[in-house]
Parts: C-alpha cells; structure tokens; sequence
C-alpha cells in the first residue's frame, strides 16, 4: 500500500462512485481503478462491490477506509511537526462546532495570531459529527465544542462557560413571565439544528429531563436561520447566549425564562488523547488553557 492509494481510496469512500473520486483527485477513473485494484490484490480481499449504477464499500473496505483517513491525517500531522521542529513554516488546524466557530473561535485565533503572526491557520467549522469525525482522522489537530464524547479516543477540557438560554420573538408573550414551566413552552413550536448538531442534542436532553414533549417540532439548517426564524415568530429555541446575545440587546429576539435554563455547558477544547501534536497545535493547546471560565 502506498499513500497515494490510500488517499485514493479515501475520496472513493467519500464519493461512493469512482467518478466522483476522479473528479475530486483530478485524474481519470481508470487510474483511480487501478489505485483500488491495487489494494484489493494487496490484502486479498474485496473493497467495493457494485450497488445499483454505483458501488458501495465492503465491510472490509469500510475498515480500511476508517484507518486511510487517520493514516493519511497523522502522515500529515508528522511532515508538519518535522518542519516545524526544524524552523520550517508552521501551520495550526483548528476545527469547531457551527455556535463555537461562529460567535467563539474567531477571537481565539485572533488572540493566537496576535502572539504568533507566523503561524497560518486552518479554520473550519462544522456540526458535532464533523468535528469529531476531522479530528478521529486527524484533519484537525484541536477542536472547539461541548464535552467530548463518552467512551471515545476523544479528550476535552472546559475552555469557556457557555450559557444556553431560550429565545423567541422579541414580542413573545412569555416573556413578561418572571418564570414558564416546562408543560407550557412544550406547547411551542421548536426550532431545530440538523440531526448531528450538539445545541440539537442539547435541546433533546433538556426535554428529556424536563419532561417536555413538544407539540410541534421544525428543523432549520443554520444558528441565522434559527434566530430569523425566532424573530418572525415561527417557534421558540435553545441556543448559546454567545449566538443571541446581540440579538436580545437590539431588542430582535426576547429572551424566555423557561424552569432549568439557562443550561451551563461550558465550551471545551478537544483532541485526540495521547496522540501527539505539532508544536503550533500545542502553543494554542497553552493559549486555550490560559482562558478564563467566567
């Protein structure tokens, strides 16, 4: 096995199609054929098997495919950290959750960059499965989010306290109370995040442990489309303060004194233990342990 075949068989995985592949690599579908024939003879067995017009990975293509993308990360992660340690460039791969990567990270950074100019900076932003998935395959060295996940490879430590409040439009009848029991908000529209996303997994708990059970339920793709559609009155939601603080003060959204909120769940930072980092990632890892709960 090379790192090119691998790599070739990691984006196979991602498009389920050898087109899709080829196209993602910029090569031809038979070189991208050869790359997985390659590897079928080399540990003698199948990868991919025909699903239709399409192909679909085997059981043991599903494995081999898991462990490429952390080979091809930590592969990554080596050159960078050899460079580095040898006065090379440096560069720092930092992922996070859409709330903590829109409203949080942006001034970490920006604190970084201010005490390493010299260091560039790779920043995504995704939902939790996204997170988590770029830092188990190493396409992120360090991560902000909510608590790491139980039982996995991954590691957190409380960065930031992060209040999450409900919110509904800036007129909400609600929001004179002084305090809503759990059976009335449960009569209100939820807005929603994606299935993958923490605050939507946060949201469930809350339920759950209050014993709501929402009479109407809608899914919105995005934190702005969430508060736009608070705004204009189509349902209530949970969201960080960090996301709708700007918005209450303007005086667009009303914040809703709903029985066991505001929810504490602090922002941590997260990465994959006992895995080594490039020594950029471990002067933000530093920066990150310097920040304040308050």
């Amino acid at each position: 096995m090379t790192l090119g075949q691998l790599r070739t068989f990691v984006e196979v995985a991602r498009a389920r199609s050898i087109s899709g592949a080829a196209a993602a690599l910029v090569v031809t579908e038979p070189s991208v054929s050869a790359a997985v024939a390659a590897l079928k003879r080399d540990l003698g067995v199948e990868l991919v098997e025909r699903a239709g017009r399409g192909i679909r990975l085997t059981a043991a293509g599903e494995e081999l495919a898991r462990y490429a993308a952390q080979i091809l990360g930590l592969s990554d992660r080596a050159v960078r950290a050899v460079r580095e340690a040898a006065g090379g460039s440096r560069h720092l791969r930092v992922v996070g959750v859409t709330t903590a990567g829109e409203y949080v990270l942006p001034r970490l950074v920006a604190q970084f960059r201010d005490r390493h100019p010299d260091v560039q900076v790779s920043l995504e932003v995704g939902n939790r499965v996204t997170v988590i998935a770029r830092l188990l395959d190493r396409d992120a060295d360090l991560a902000i989010g909510g608590r790491p996940p139980p039982g996995s490879e991954i590691a957190g430590e409380a960065l930031l306290d992060n209040h999450l409040v409900v919110v509904g439009r800036a007129d909400h009848p609600l929001a004179a109370r002084r305090a809503i029991r759990a059976q009335v908000i449960a009569q209100e529209t939820w807005l929603l995040r994606e299935p993958g996303s923490g605050t939507r997994e946060t949201t469930e708990e809350f339920w759950a442990a209050s014993a709501i059970e929402p009479t109407s339920v809608m899914t919105v793709g995005s934190n702005g489309a969430i508060k736009q559609a608070a705004s204009v009155g189509l349902g209530v939601t949970l969201l960080s303060l960090d996301a709708v603080a700007n918005e209450i003060d303007a005086g667009t959204l009303s914040l809703l004194p709903v029985a066991g909120t505001p929810l504490e769940r602090p922002w941590h930072v997260l990465y994959v233990r006992d895995s080594p980092l490039p020594p950029s990632a471990q002067l933000f890892l530093e920066l990150m342990r310097m920040q304040p709960l308050t």
